[in-house]
């Protein structure tokens, strides 16, 4: 790659930021650094030390170059001149400099997503490659076609599905090589307002143990109640559990998680056999995969192939980096 062995991988997110420095062969992570300085948290304090607007970018960059700073105490040496890819949302109204979205379709191995290369500076010392959101006649999403393309899809004239669970879940189709479609699911968000903000709060309780016996039948429970009724309805069952001691605050927390992804894919395709393509968190990813299962569709499509969010981050940033060193636009050895 034109002598470059390693790269900051950033994925900036609306509410974290996360930043590892990686070895290009093997994308071994050699260090990483993370904290809550989302591109919202950071758009706020930009706003509150009332710079103008020409200064929002240093001020960003700023952030970044702290983080660099702690990868650099990190691994003993400086990282002058390594390059730093940034996906997510620091490419939004909120980040440190706005892109336009790449309209749909868009090329699954990433070769035409929307870029801007920054070059280094005396106040900041590594290249910047800002990577864009996709959008649609009336969808969008940013960070996630990163993660897409990092999937590595085949090029194959068969539907695939990528599945993307998260805060606004994501159902891309792909096709020929090719992202065509997209849907987006408020499924993460609403969980989180119902389960802390809403009347159902006090009869929910977090619980990271979904492997549980009582906590995997609750999840159960809450995916067949969503093919039965209406939401609405069966969302107020939560608070009724806990009225009647039909179910503890826990299990409640994965009855609710059920109802509400099980609802999210009652709108899967039912004509669709093709590869099901299901990243990101961890934990997320084990709920709906196994809602996949109760629901049918794992057994009605080809395959599910499961792969997490941190893997297919950095293998689609890494990818758009070869494009821009193929293309020229990284022609410089960095000297780390």
């Amino acid at each position: 790659m034109n002598n470059l062995t390693h790269f900051l991988s950033c994925d900036w997110g609306t509410s974290s930021f996360r930043l590892k420095l990686v070895e290009l062969a093997g994308l071994r992570v050699v260090a990483a650094e993370q904290s809550e300085e989302g591109n919202a948290a950071t758009f706020e304090q930009w706003q509150q030390a009332k710079q103008p607007p020409e200064q929002r970018l240093g001020f960003y960059l700023n952030v970044l170059r702290t983080h660099a700073q702690k990868l650099e105490k990190q691994v003993g040496r400086p990282l002058a001149g390594v390059p730093v890819v940034i996906s997510g949302m620091a490419s939004s109204t909120v980040g440190m400099l706005e892109l336009p979205y790449k309209p749909f379709p868009f090329a699954a191995d990433g070769s035409d997503l929307t870029t801007r290369l920054l070059p280094a500076t005396a106040d900041f010392d590594h290249p910047v490659l800002l990577i864009s959101g996709v959008k649609t006649d009336d969808d969008v999403m940013r960070g996630e076609e990163v993660q897409l393309v990092g999937c590595r899809f085949a090029p194959t004239d068969r539907p695939q599905l990528f599945l993307h669970p998260g805060t606004h879940a994501k159902h891309v189709l792909v096709q020929g090589g090719q992202a065509t479609a997209l849907k987006t699911y408020m499924t993460g968000e609403f969980f989180a307002l119902l389960s802390k903000e809403s009347i159902l709060a006090s009869a929910v309780e977090k619980n990271d143990d979904f492997q549980r016996p009582e906590h995997a039948r609750a999840f159960e429970r809450g995916v067949q109640a969503s093919q039965t009724d209406n939401l609405l309805h069966n969302a107020f069952l939560v608070r009724t559990n806990r009225l009647f001691d039909k179910l503890s605050a826990p299990e409640n927390f994965y009855f609710l998680s059920g109802l509400l992804i099980g609802y999210e894919l009652s709108s899967f395709p039912p004509d669709f056999t093709g590869p099901v393509v299901l990243a990101g968190e961890k934990a997320l990813v084990a709920s709906y995969e196994a809602a996949l299962r109760l629901l049918g569709i794992t057994d009605k499509v080809a395959s599910v192939t499961v792969k997490q969010a941190a893997e297919v981050t950095l293998r689609g940033q890494a990818a758009v980096l070869e494009r821009a060193v193929a293309a020229g636009q990284l022609s410089a050895p960095h000297p780390w």
